[in-house]
């Protein structure tokens, strides 16, 4: 009887308390049941810390992770994933959800067809929860060069092989990056593909106050993404700019 493969989730917060029990009841809801849910805590002033307490009393398989100092979300999720023990990362931030069969379904995908890097469909919502737009679809595939051009990967839909993933799973720190698309663009760099699954099974949550909320900082992040973490050149990170603008409006006009 084959055992089936931990996956740990890695959620960093930070002055989460007024979404992290429903990101984490969206967790303890999925059909699959093997993960480990990694919360790590950046400093966080209100009750996040005591609430993830509260919930890791009711479910064994949530611990928290309590930062020293306040280090921004890649820090975050870098110690959650030192910490990981599962063959599968997943991320989810503290104020997303998942649909209830977002792991089996994806973890499917992977095995079925031996896949490193998967990413599925999502849909936004505002902050009280209510479901905008249409879903964000992804392409069937995503190569690294595809990926300079376009924001298709959400990260609170990718799931990864760690044994399939050449090199350490780690965020480079820029705070003035975008740290998860480096990580993204780092791996696909190394010859490995991501394939999406297309399927809703994530739910971002779009906070006025958010640092991805801000188009021009997100713009600005992308830019020093492809110069600090990637090193291209001004001419090709302007080629690839056009493009990943053209395709962010896209995206933003189907979504709202």
């Amino acid at each position: 009887m084959s055992v089936e493969p931990l996956v740990s989730i890695i959620t960093p917060s930070y002055n989460a308390s007024k979404y992290i029990r429903e990101t984490i009841q969206s967790v303890k809801s999925q059909s699959y049941s093997n993960f480990e849910m990694l919360i790590a805590d950046d400093c966080s002033s209100d009750e996040t810390r005591a609430i993830v307490q509260e919930e890791m009393e009711r479910d064994r398989r949530i611990r928290l992770i309590k930062l020293k100092e306040n280090g921004g979300p890649a820090a975050a999720r870098n110690e959650a994933m030192k910490l990981a023990k599962g063959e599968y990362l997943a991320f989810l931030d503290s104020d997303d959800l998942w649909h209830p069969n977002k792991l089996e379904k994806q973890l499917a995908f992977m095995k079925e067809r031996e896949l490193a890097f998967t990413f599925t469909n999502y849909r936004m919502m505002n902050e009280e929860g209510k479901m905008t737009g249409s879903s964000v679809n992804v392409p069937l595939k995503t190569t690294y060069q595809d990926l300079l051009k376009n924001t298709s990967i959400g990260t609170l839909t990718v799931m990864i092989n760690k044994k399939k993933i050449m090199g350490k799973v780690q965020m480079e720190l820029h705070r003035d990056c975008s740290e998860d698309y480096g990580l993204w663009l780092s791996i696909l760099a190394n010859g490995i593909d991501a394939y999406g699954l297309r399927e809703e099974l994530a739910y971002y949550r779009k906070c006025e106050n958010s640092l991805s909320s801000n188009k021009m900082n997100s713009a600005l992040k992308t830019w020093n993404t492809y110069r600090k973490i990637r090193g291209i050149g001004r001419v090709s990170a302007a080629w690839y700019f056009i493009h990943y603008s053209v395709n962010a409006l896209k995206k933003h006009r189907k979504a709202f």
